[in-house]
């Protein structure tokens, strides 16, 4: 049963765990459960998709139950009316407060955007973060002597695909668990030893103005416990 953090007559909201895909996809055949299917099946009515998460990212997921609200919802994405704030934890010591602009090509998959146009140029993107905490591991990665993290509140202003993973791989603070665009050493550590299985990324709250009411709502999701007890190994005493 997926966690259901809202729902009305209009849509439903929704904590997607980290693993598991929104819809089906080329790119993953060989996966049986998405959550598309998932939160059907559990309110027995058919849901339609208004944004994405990426496979390895937990955290609140937005679900419109009509094609009409999901066109309203969706509206509100493009003209960028919707809040997102995502936590992380990423290698090093980052700013107290800094904003990422760096422009980001379209990363297209061999398979699905097959007829895709290739020679698009770099679209605009903006990432704002804030750091809650920063620790170490006394553990030697690399060249240096201990290991440092930051644990960051991240708010997209744009929605490019990977876009957090990919600036914080840009500002050489990777986030932990990222085997695509992080550090793989850090991620030993932290396999090895916390037995970490997941990517530390969670969309952790969003905030955009009802479709049929009008009013703001705003939806918080839960880090998860595997999350938590990383924090809690590493000092991190801050409530979610």
């Amino acid at each position: 049963m997926l966690p259901i953090l809202y729902q009305d007559e209009h849509m439903v909201v929704i904590d997607k765990p980290s693993g598991l895909l929104v819809h089906r996809s080329m790119i993953d055949k060989h996966e049986t459960k998405f959550a598309l299917q998932m939160t059907r099946d559990q309110i027995g009515q058919y849901v339609y998709p208004v944004h994405r998460l990426d496979k390895p990212t937990s955290g609140v997921l937005v679900m419109a139950l009509s094609s009409e609200i999901a066109a309203k919802l969706t509206e509100q994405f493009t003209q960028k009316q919707i809040q997102k704030k995502y936590l992380a934890l990423v290698r090093g010591y980052t700013d107290k407060t800094a904003t990422i602009d760096y422009p980001l090509s379209e990363q297209l998959d061999r398979i699905a955007d097959k007829q895709a146009r290739q020679d698009k140029l770099p679209q605009q993107a903006i990432t704002h973060y804030k750091t809650l905490w920063q620790g170490e591991i006394p553990v030697s990665v690399g060249r240096y002597p201990s290991a440092r993290y930051s644990l960051l509140s991240l708010t997209p202003e744009t929605g490019r695909k990977h876009q957090i993973r990919r600036h914080m791989k840009h500002i050489f603070h990777p986030i932990v668990g990222d085997t695509t665009h992080g550090d793989g050493k850090h991620n030993t550590l932290f396999r090895e030893r916390f037995n970490l299985g997941r990517l530390l990324l969670v969309a952790k709250e969003i905030r955009f103005e009802h479709p049929v009411t009008g009013e703001i709502l705003q939806v918080s999701g839960f880090i998860g416990q595997e999350f938590e007890h990383i924090l809690n190994e590493l000092g991190c005493n801050i409530q979610f």
